[in-house]
């Protein structure tokens, strides 16, 4: 550091900065929570202490120490919430989590996992702490606003005929000092509770991150279920408006081309034509509406589903399917985007004559592989969708492999977990 470059210190305000800490509210804030404190500290200390007794004075079994050491530390959990509101009404402390800590029910594996976790010992320790430097901290910021302003007005009733003594002087002097060195004695005395609190009240890095990924987990899962949801509110709407229209469309053009045969040739042709578009189109929308989400995945599931991709396609597939159960929805959905996006590039891109699909459920992993006999050299980077099909199995969290040398064979792996 520049110590040149440093600002000097505004000694010249040091007297209105020291008066007006008097009276500012950050100082009967901390004044507060330091009173609390001490009550809360001692009251806490004082019942970890009680339950201590019982769990190693008498060790009478194996199971009474345990519970009792339970007890301490949901008695420590309730202490936790008691003292986190307090730094969070009178310091302004935001907490990363306000999670009430205690175990999932009062069976001695619970307890016994609840004993184990680092946090619990963290906050256990700082109720400890709390129960010595509490009661302290607030003697020693109570005292200072109370000895300091007596012994500042303390000649006013000692002063004799004689005058002031040299003592009187002395504690004049000293009264000055100490109420004027309140506030920040105060402040003091909160900043440690402060420091102390956020790192045993609170979490370390890696629960926070943990904690991170948890919401961001369920931020990705409830954005999942939006776009499925407005993925089928769009299928619904497609399949029950428009391809319902253009159905009647090619129906109605129909009759009039059979029934209208004295047309001239060019209004005939037209007619097919137009006849022929609107019979196209409703199958280009009948497979948009399939590639969003097919009946037969939603009703029939995976294997089906796939056998009806594979007969579409212009490529010979060969498919094998081993599932002993269904998967999740989502992961259904994006197995058989997967696959199908898959097939499409190998029947577009890859000159490919032979495929093969492969579907197997091992445990709590669905194994994917999708294989083909192209030319290879398939690249990511080149628009062809191998990009949107890595995020689509990300978006599962499960891990996505290529495989596409020059010359081929092109192979795509995908595992998608799907816990039950």
């Amino acid at each position: 550091m520049d110590i040149s470059a440093t600002p000097a210190l505004p000694w010249r305000q040091a007297p209105r900065i020291a008066v007006r800490a008097l009276w500012a509210g950050e100082t009967w804030r901390s004044l507060m929570h330091l009173v609390t404190g001490s009550l809360i500290g001692a009251l806490g200390g004082i019942l970890i202490g009680v339950l201590l007794v019982p769990a190693f004075a008498a060790f009478l079994t194996v199971v009474v120490p345990v519970l009792v050491l339970g007890a301490i530390l949901l008695v420590s959990s309730v202490l936790t919430v008691v003292q986190r509101s307090r730094h969070s009404a009178y310091l302004g402390v935001r907490w990363p989590d306000t999670s009430f800590t205690k175990p999932a029910a009062f069976e001695l594996r619970a307890v016994l996992d609840f004993l184990r976790n680092p946090r619990t010992w963290r906050q256990f320790a700082y109720h400890v702490i709390s129960g010595v430097y509490g009661p302290l901290a607030g003697f020693f910021a109570v005292a200072a606003w109370t000895f300091g302003p007596a012994m500042l007005f303390s000649p006013l009733f000692g002063a004799t005929t004689t005058g002031l003594s040299p003592r009187h002087w002395i504690l004049f002097a000293l009264g000055v000092i100490v109420t004027f060195g309140a506030p920040w004695i105060t402040r003091l005395f909160s900043w440690v509770d402060e420091l102390m609190a956020r790192q045993l009240l609170g979490t370390n890095r890696v629960e926070e991150l943990q904690t991170r990924v948890t919401d961001l987990a369920a931020s990705r899962d409830s954005t999942v279920d939006a776009a499925d949801a407005e993925r089928r509110r769009i299928e619904r709407d497609l399949h029950d408006g428009a391809q319902q229209r253009l159905t009647s469309l090619a129906m109605n053009l129909g009759i009039a081309r059979a029934t209208l045969t004295d047309l001239p040739e060019d209004a005939s042709r037209a007619l097919a034509q137009a006849h022929e578009e609107s019979k196209q189109v409703l199958t280009d929308l009948r497979d948009l509406v399939r590639g969003l989400h097919p009946a037969v995945l939603e009703d029939r599931g995976l294997d089906a589903a796939l056998s009806a991709v594979a007969a579409r396609s212009p490529v010979p597939v060969r498919v094998k399917v081993d599932m002993d159960r269904r998967a999740p929805r989502d992961v259904e959905g994006v197995a058989y985007f997967v696959v199908s996006e898959a097939l499409t590039n190998a029947a577009r891109h890859s000159d490919a004559q032979h495929a093969a699909v492969e579907v197997q459920l091992d445990g709590e992993r669905l194994r994917l592989k999708v294989t083909d006999d192209g030319r290879g050299g398939a690249d990511p980077e080149a628009g062809t969708g191998l990009k949107g099909l890595a995020d689509r199995v990300r978006s599962v969290d499960g891990t996505f492999h290529l495989t596409s040398p020059l010359g081929g064979p092109t192979t795509i792996e995908a595992e998608l977990p799907c816990a039950s």
